[in-house]
């Protein structure tokens, strides 16, 4: 193997190492209670009268002070930081989560579907070549397709739930009241936690039903600087997968799917260490990554619209590949000849075998 192509193939996995180093390090730093966004004046008195006492970071066992209230709580004591009642840092992320970082989310999610609908309406969808054959070309095994369908609707389930808790307080409790959506937002907290861990494992069993499929070739190149064709509709030449399908597999399964799996397990289980303080996660910790879960959860939803449209009305007889696992050969030549040369090399070479 070349040394470019060796680069190529390990790159998604660079990428991913130097988001995880950049995460380690804002993690390390210490609980900004100095800088936070005051939530109440007794936090801002409390504030001031610790001025200049040093602040507790991840290497100590506490994320806050633990300040108790006038009613001398007892701390139960059975789980890390159970007894810090209050932690500046909260409402700084409670004010990013619902301020910035929501906006920048919901931004994101309105504009992927409206610059798809453009690209829909201005240049259609990426039409087959010729007639159809009538000979098909099986494309995805039963197994390939019981893995995409089952990683698909669990991720379709996480993403509902997902918005729901994020934006549901905004826009589905005025018109809902109080007491429905209370039931929406709680079947859809515990939905979302009891469905975490199985996408996990749908994802990981899609990352290795499709990894081999998925490596970068010198004819992805051709592919990028095409543009993939949605445009101009010029015949690119394709392997078993496309450039931008690539991309999908490794930036967005891959890459953010496991940012989500770490963030996600995290938040699932935050007293993972037991009944004893010590290397579990504390709330300055856990608040990184919730902001993270959120942004890198945005991302996805919005790589998948792509997906998800260019795998049924932007490549007719897409679809049909991974519902039946068949496709028509008109529809392969068009779209990735360099696979069908290679179908058809091997038929050819059958038919001299049985010679």
């Amino acid at each position: 193997m070349s040394l470019r192509r060796l680069l190529l193939w390990l790159s998604p996995f660079f990428l991913m190492l130097l988001l995880v180093v950049a995460s380690i390090t804002s993690a390390l730093a210490a609980v900004p209670n100095d800088k936070a966004t005051p939530a109440y004046a007794e936090e801002q008195t409390i504030l001031q009268s610790e001025q200049g006492q040093p602040e507790p970071g991840l290497g100590d066992a506490a994320s806050g002070r633990q300040h108790m209230d006038r009613h001398y709580i007892k701390p139960p004591g059975l789980m890390p930081e159970q007894n810090v009642i209050l932690q500046r840092g909260g409402n700084t992320w409670r004010t990013w989560r619902n301020g910035p970082l929501a906006t920048i989310a919901g931004t994101l999610l309105l504009l992927v579907p409206l610059a798809i609908l453009a690209l829909y309406r201005v240049f259609g969808p990426q039409r087959i070549e010729g007639a159809e054959t009538g000979r098909d070309i099986q494309r995805f095994t039963r197994l390939d397709r019981w893995t995409h369908w089952a990683t698909a609707i669990t991720f379709l389930a996480m993403a509902a739930t997902g918005l729901v808790i994020l934006f549901g307080k905004q826009l589905l409790l005025p018109w809902m009241g109080h007491d429905a959506f209370s039931w929406l937002a709680i079947i859809s907290k515990y939905a979302h936690n009891i469905l975490g861990p199985l996408f996990i494992l749908c994802s990981l069993a899609m990352f290795f039903t499709f990894v081999r499929r998925n490596r970068f070739e010198r004819a992805d190149w051709q592919w990028v600087k095409a543009g993939g064709g949605l445009v101009s509709h010029a015949h690119v030449p394709a392997p078993y997968f496309n450039f931008g399908e690539k991309m999908w597999f490794w930036f967005g399964v891959t890459l953010l799917g496991g940012l989500m799996a770490l963030t996600g397990l995290m938040l699932n289980f935050p007293y993972f260490a037991g009944n004893t303080p010590g290397p579990g996660f504390t709330r300055y910790l856990l608040q990184w990554a919730n902001m993270m879960h959120l942004l890198g959860a945005a991302a996805y939803i919005a790589f998948a619209m792509g997906h998800i449209y260019l795998g049924t009305l932007g490549s007719p007889g897409a679809y049909r590949g991974m519902r039946h696992g068949a496709v028509d050969e008109a529809w392969v030549r068009t779209h990735h000849e360099l696979w069908w040369r290679q179908i058809i090399a091997r038929d050819r070479g059958a038919t001299t075998g049985r010679r």
